[in-house]
């Protein structure tokens, strides 16, 4: 399979990426800065230039000939709101039309908890989850991709359990490894096109709950 990873570099990205290569898939990594390249090609991915502030015809050229798109980018913790609704919110979108306008049909994005219930937004994350809900609407709304949103709990950086819980309906957990290793088996699993999907780390194997998705 062919899969263009957008937010390659970030803390996800890179474990998609990485776990993509591990099975044999081609893969593409989305970067905005060149210096960043090198790693990726020693890790067997092909890094390509690619910018989430430009229009989707341009962004559409780094998509064609992929089998999948996967949405990991975020503008990170140190930017203000206006980029967070510039990349989370305009440059999720951007990318859903890039790839329709590419002929891709499957298209992954990595989302967050809690998007669809306003109640439950942490104040310090409100723009974060705006761009965030509005962003899966249009996926879901407004495109005609073959599309699996993800919706992890709140991320750490231990190391990956191979465990979660699917809709556990609560807050939760859940490692970046253990995020990426069910967004790659989600890729390679029809059964979860058209499925909204909130997870945390649990009990089932990663393997049978993306199955029972279906």
């Amino acid at each position: 399979m062919k899969v263009f990873v957008i937010g390659a570099h970030g803390q996800i990205g890179k474990k998609i990426v990485s776990k993509l290569v591990a099975q044999g898939d081609q893969v593409f990594a989305g970067i905005r800065q060149p210096e960043q390249g090198e790693a990726f090609e020693d890790a067997g991915a092909q890094p390509v230039s690619f910018n989430l502030l430009e229009q989707p015809a341009a962004l559409a050229v780094a998509f064609k000939g992929m089998d999948a798109v996967v949405f990991a980018a975020g503008s990170g913790g140190q930017t203000g709101y206006d980029m967070t609704l510039m990349i989370d919110l305009d440059g999720a979108v951007k990318s859903m039309q890039a790839a329709e306008l590419a002929n891709v049909k499957r298209y992954v994005i990595v989302s967050a908890e809690f998007t669809t219930d306003r109640a439950k937004w942490p104040n310090s994350l409100k723009p974060y989850y705006v761009a965030k809900y509005y962003a899966d609407e249009w996926l879901k709304t407004r495109t005609q991709l073959d599309y699996t949103i993800l919706q992890p709990g709140t991320l750490v950086n231990d190391a990956g359990t191979g465990k979660v819980t699917v809709n556990p309906g609560i807050g939760g957990e859940i490692t970046r490894d253990d995020v990426a290793t069910f967004a790659v088996k989600t890729l390679s699993t029809p059964k979860t096109i058209g499925k909204t999907i909130a997870l945390i780390n649990g009990e089932t194997p990663i393997a049978t709950a993306v199955e029972a998705e279906g």
